[in-house]
């Protein structure tokens, strides 16, 4: 699969289970582990529409990519306006992802069907930056960024089937109800909301593997707290002088917290966004 291995390999140069507690909760609510209740499937696939309703929050990221015994992970933090669907994050790369012994760290600034990168891609000024379609980017923007954007992470729970209690659990302080099961990008495209259909759509499209599993932690409001989701593609490869496909993983965790937090995101303006020929830069 081509084009999505240049997008993840593009995220690879960017950078490159939870407990299950059986018995009753601490409120004493029974909690019936490893079956499917009821409502189980609708409130994962209403994630989403939950962030929308609670306006916004503060958010924290981790990408591990894993291809061939090697892994890279990238780690930000930032916040997230799921009404105005737009938000910022702060990506940390790991020593001598980007050539280098350090690098600075990676602006990103999400928005429907765009992505903006400061500090990203070889040859581009430092104060300019680099703008991406991610509704022409083969995965959608799922991995390419480093980071999944908060709320297509959520929109992406819509397409969640076989989806089974674990457990309740604490995140951040919150008490949440774990739940795991697998999701399907392009059922996802099918009934998400039109802001992040394009994107999926895209995913839908590039992705060999379009079966995602995930595990989801939800807290009494229903308001999602992280949210884990697992990738898998065959990335092209060459072993003994052949090409030959090679296995490649990406875990994406996104961390919901401080919802109702102030977010500011200021998109650039036009004469800030680099147009020259990038070296290395997310997308195929």
């Amino acid at each position: 699969m081509g084009q999505v291995s240049r997008a993840t390999a593009a995220a690879v140069g960017l950078g490159m289970c939870a407990t299950a507690l059986a018995g009753c909760s601490g409120s004493g609510e029974a909690v019936e582990v490893g079956t499917a209740p009821r409502d189980a499937d609708r409130a994962v696939r209403q994630a989403a529409d939950a962030l929308v309703r609670a306006g916004s929050s503060k958010v924290r990221t981790s990408m591990e990519t894993a291809s061939g015994g090697t892994k890279v992970t990238i780690t930000g933090t930032g916040s997230f306006d799921y009404a105005a669907r737009r938000g910022s994050l702060r990506l940390v790369l790991p020593p001598d992802a980007a050539g280098a012994a350090e690098h600075a760290p990676v602006t990103e600034l999400l928005t429907p069907g765009a992505l903006y990168m400061k500090n990203r891609g070889e040859g581009v000024p430092a104060d300019k930056w680099v703008w991406v379609d991610t509704t022409r980017l083969p995965d959608g923007n799922l991995v390419t960024g480093g980071a999944t954007d908060p709320l297509v992470a959520a929109e992406l729970l819509r397409g969640a089937r076989d989806v089974r209690l674990v457990g309740v659990e604490t995140v951040d302080g919150a008490r949440v109800r774990h739940y795991r099961g697998v999701t399907d990008i392009a059922r996802a495209a099918e009934t998400s909301s039109v802001p992040a259909r394009g994107s999926l759509r895209a995913a839908a499209g590039g992705f060999s593997v379009t079966r995602v599993p995930f595990d989801a932690y939800l807290d009494d409001a229903g308001l999602l707290r992280k949210v884990r989701q697992r990738f898998t593609f065959a990335n092209a490869g060459v072993a003994g002088g052949q090409s030959a496909p090679t296995a490649v993983t990406v875990v994406s965790t996104t961390g919901m917290y401080s919802f109702g937090a102030p977010v500011r995101v200021v998109l650039p303006h036009a004469t800030d966004i680099y147009t020259g020929k990038i070296v290395s830069a997310a997308g195929p």
